[in-house]
């Protein structure tokens, strides 16, 4: 949900266009979060030196030649005192390529030279997923304090009290132009500076701000009044910082409190730093970064950078460990796949290997490779939990929660757990948990499952077990993400990166050998309007994760339904047009499944059977009725699941590509709900 990246050079020499294609780069490793509209927000002079401009400019006096742009400059005139850059903003509804033909608009008629080389300088960069206001250039980001754009902000996330905020702006002779929540940001940085005076540094004018809002927030700021310097900050909204020190060109410098940033002595050093939502935007320039924690402050200036904490609201820098991304290149690439979703879907064998490797420990002897398919296995180490599994056995009930897909996984190993455990498992989805504010007790154990680890209803939910004194664990795709910090242990699962907003991979992993076959039956199912999924018992979550790939993608409306359930209401839908799906693998519930497919079929259901390779009675229906089956490996009851959801996440993905629509950034959905609603 929305992106944000930052990009900041100092005595490392970039030409405009440089910088200019890498915040249009950085834009296109976020937009699988999902986005309606991008900007940027540029300086065409180099900043000057931090120890010439101290904690301020003088009397802060702006009226500015800066361009607030979108469709056309705003007008301005006149300057700030003291040297500072003149800012240009672009904005663009649509994808970022509309960006980057407006940017070439305006480079080509303001006769902008993007060959000048800048040694010193911040680029802001942005793509928005509109919450309020629709997606117009004026609401995009960045946005600015005034005209002479004195203060730039890009935010992600939702300023819940911004209504009060913005009365007394207004009130104060503010004029607002957008319908955002984001836009009373820099216009409060702006009140606030003129209100507490020009010497204070930027970093403490930035805390003063975020002491006024109230929400979850990931923001970048940049300022005329601070020109050359950046600051971040972040609460409830993911932001990490990439740092690089070009070889050669000395040691990297942490600041140990404001003083030391204003003090010139790291003006001599080299540095680029990169703040982003995700890794993906950062790890083409560098593997060393620093996960920003809640109320965390950024603030670089000249060769160095500190990290402050608003909570504390000292002025001492807070440690952060500078942590190197377990991510490669290939990762966030294509890889010769036409979509993410493809890729992701066939790297599920890898991906499983992967969750697997050094957790479960197998007994068979080399010449009985079959022993090693059926599972013999001698013991699962999962070493997050290692320190509190007697807490967890003696716990009265284990709770997941979860949303979405990642919900959908806790539904298929509900009955593996309680088998396994004997202990009662229940399911909650996090939004509704919130809501009902559910009863959570001292002796419960709650397991939160994300792939991002930064699903904002999710976390609301932990803050809330967490208050109830449960024992939190956390289950993720994702190191270093808020859940894993947040939670008392935990599990990561080694899936692999993820790009396409669809979750896959780390739903599930499994062997690809039907995709020539699926795509077959996509062709007769790309024109339906709507799809029905049957199941039951483990493989309800199968339904249910299937029909939300099928809305989330394909754009068709489609429903998973417990089979059990199909007398009370659902059979009133079957007819020879509505296409129905039906999951009957050989399991607990294959009898109960027979006698579904038996009653469908008595009203001439167009059906579509997942089954087991070699099941004569499905092969049966198939001979002798207008059935299609979909054949998939014979497993363990506890795995069909994993390997029953494979043909239908390639259903899913076909049927979109044959539909014309984007497999990787559906339509009004992002990857990370990073905001409540």
């Amino acid at each position: 949900m929305c992106g944000i990246y930052s990009y900041y050079n100092y005595h490392v020499s970039r030409s405009l266009q440089e910088i200019l294609d890498q915040l249009f780069q950085g834009l296109r490793r976020l937009e699988y979060r999902g986005y309606d509209s991008a900007g940027i927000c540029v300086d065409t002079d180099d900043a000057p030196e931090p120890a010439a401009c101290g904690y301020g400019d003088g009397d802060g006096a702006a009226a500015g030649n800066g361009h607030a742009h979108s469709l056309a400059p705003c007008q301005g005139s006149g300057a700030l005192d003291g040297d500072s850059p003149t800012p240009i903003v672009i904005k663009a509804v649509g994808k970022i390529a509309n960006l980057e033909a407006l940017a070439a608009e305006y480079v080509a008629a303001n006769g902008t030279d993007v060959a000048k080389v800048l040694r010193h300088h911040v680029g802001i960069a942005h793509t928005r997923w509109a919450t309020h206001g629709r997606p117009t250039p004026v609401n995009s980001h960045p946005h600015v304090s005034d005209p002479s754009a004195e203060f730039v902000v890009v935010h992600n996330g939702i300023i819940t009290n911004y209504a009060a905020i913005k009365e007394i702006l207004v009130s104060h002779g503010e004029e607002f132009v957008s319908e955002t929540d984001t836009e009373v940001i820099p216009k409060l940085c702006k009140y606030v500076y003129h209100q507490l005076g020009t010497k204070l540094p930027f970093p403490k004018l930035v805390m003063e701000v975020m002491r006024r809002l109230e929400g979850a927030f990931a923001l970048v700021f940049k300022s005329r009044h601070y020109p050359g310097e950046m600051v971040a900050c972040r609460r409830g909204s993911p932001l990490i910082v990439g740092v690089k020190v070009p070889q050669g060109k000395g040691p990297l410098a942490s600041f140990r409190s404001f003083s030391d940033a204003y003090g010139g002595a790291h003006n001599s050093q080299a540095i680029e730093v990169w703040a982003a939502s995700d890794a993906s935007a950062v790890i083409e320039h560098t593997k060393k970064v620093l996960v920003l924690e809640d109320d965390d402050v950024l603030h670089v200036a000249g060769g160095g950078y500190g990290i402050y904490n608003a909570a504390n609201r000292g002025d001492e820098a807070v440690p952060r460990v500078l942590q190197t991304l377990q991510l490669e290149v290939d990762q966030i690439m294509k890889g010769g796949y036409d979509h993410f979703m493809q890729k992701e879907i066939h790297e599920q064998p890898e991906a499983l290997l992967q969750t697997m490797r050094g957790r479960v420990m197998f007994r068979r002897p080399d010449d009985e490779p079959s022993a090693y398919v059926a599972g013999a296995a001698s013991r699962i180490t999962l070493g997050g939990l290692v320190d509190t599994k007697a807490t967890i056995r003696r716990a009265r009930r284990i709770m997941f929660v979860a949303c979405g897909t990642s919900y959908h996984a806790c539904l298929a190993a509900r009955q593996t757990i309680e088998d396994l455990v004997e202990l009662p498992v229940v399911l909650e989805l996090a939004s509704d948990l919130l809501d009902r504010r559910a009863p959570i007790f001292r002796d419960d154990t709650c397991v939160f499952v994300s792939q991002s680890g930064e699903t904002a209803d999710t976390l609301r939910a932990l803050e809330y077990a967490k208050t109830r004194g449960a024992l939190c664990v956390g289950v993720t795709n994702t190191v270093g993400s808020a859940i894993s910090r947040a939670t008392h242990c935990g599990i990561h699962q080694n899936a692999g990166y993820e790009i396409g907003v669809a979750s896959t991979k780390a739903y599930t992993s499994q062997v690809l050998g039907l995709d020539a076959k699926v795509r077959a039956l996509a062709e007769t199912l790309r024109d339906s309007q709507s799809l029905l999924f049957f199941a039951r018992g483990s493989n309800y979550a199968t339904a249910l994760e299937a029909a939300l790939k099928m809305k989330e993608v394909a754009l068709i409306h489609s429903e998973g339904i417990l089979a059990g359930e199909m007398k009370h209401g659902p059979l009133a839908l079957v007819d020879e047009h509505m296409p129905i799906i039906v999951v009957a693998t050989r399991d607990g519930t294959y009898a109960k499944m027979q006698s579904v497919i038996e009653q469908l079929l008595a009203r001439d259901a167009r059906l579509i059977i997942l089954c087991n390779e070699g099941d004569e009675r499905m092969q049966g229906y198939a001979a002798g009725s207008r059935c299609q089956l979909i054949e998939v490996p014979q497993t363990v009851e506890q795995l069909q699941p994993v390997v029953n959801i494979v043909p239908l996440q390639l259903l899913a993905y076909h049927i979109t590509v044959l539909r014309g629509h984007n497999v990787d950034q559906p339509r009004n959905l992002a990857k990370s709900v990073t905001v409540t609603d």
